[in-house]
């Protein structure tokens, strides 16, 4: 990661989960220079999702903890913590039922207070996802205070997932960076899952 400057600030991030994990998912978050911004290493078989954000492929330093409150739950709830302030900052939720046909989270703040959506881009492509071919990739909008501001895009590869994180059209931040790469990760390893 590049020194002194923040890591949260960049408009767009690509997030790469190679095929051939078995054992553990890893995953590396580039900023728009193609420089490592984050990485994450997760446990493929974990009743209770403890997901470690870190700064850099040695894990030297924490940056965010994505954890799941509950073990098995039809509509997981997973509160995402700032190491460095050693604060939370918000939860992300799935729609547990829904999310069967078409993936759908709803972004929380710290009181769990509804401020957002993500949503799979559209029901017949969800439907194709699920039923034809999970070669399709997949793309999600996220509404943030009514507004569509984001854009979560999969590229097709078959042997590697890449995820892209578009916060271009959100200049004033109206989605905490931290909250959209959590985000992008838990799309890439638990909806990842259905693949």
């Amino acid at each position: 990661m590049s020194t002194g400057i923040n890591p949260y600030t960049h408009p767009h991030y690509i997030i790469k989960r190679a095929f051939l994990n078995f054992w553990h998912r890893k995953f590396r978050i580039y900023n728009p220079n193609g420089e490592l911004a984050f990485y994450c290493e997760m446990k493929a078989m974990k009743l209770k999702e403890d997901i470690r954000v870190y700064t850099d492929e040695a894990k030297t330093q924490e940056a965010l903890v994505i954890k799941a409150r509950q073990i098995l739950d039809i509509s997981p709830t997973f509160d995402v913590w700032d190491v460095g302030q050693q604060q939370k900052i918000g939860a992300l939720r799935r729609a547990g039922l829904k999310s069967v046909l078409r993936d759908e989270w709803t972004i929380l703040d710290v009181n769990d207070n509804e401020y957002g959506k993500i949503m799979e881009d559209s029901m017949a492509m969800a439907m194709a996802r699920r039923f034809l071919s999970n070669l399709i990739p997949q793309s999600y909008s996220v509404e943030v205070q009514g507004q569509d501001l984001l854009d979560f895009k999969q590229n097709f590869n078959p042997f590697l997932l890449k995820l892209n994180l578009d916060f271009s059209r959100d200049p004033n931040f109206l989605l905490d960076r931290r909250m959209g790469i959590a985000a992008g990760i838990l799309l890439a390893s638990i909806e990842g899952r259905q693949r």
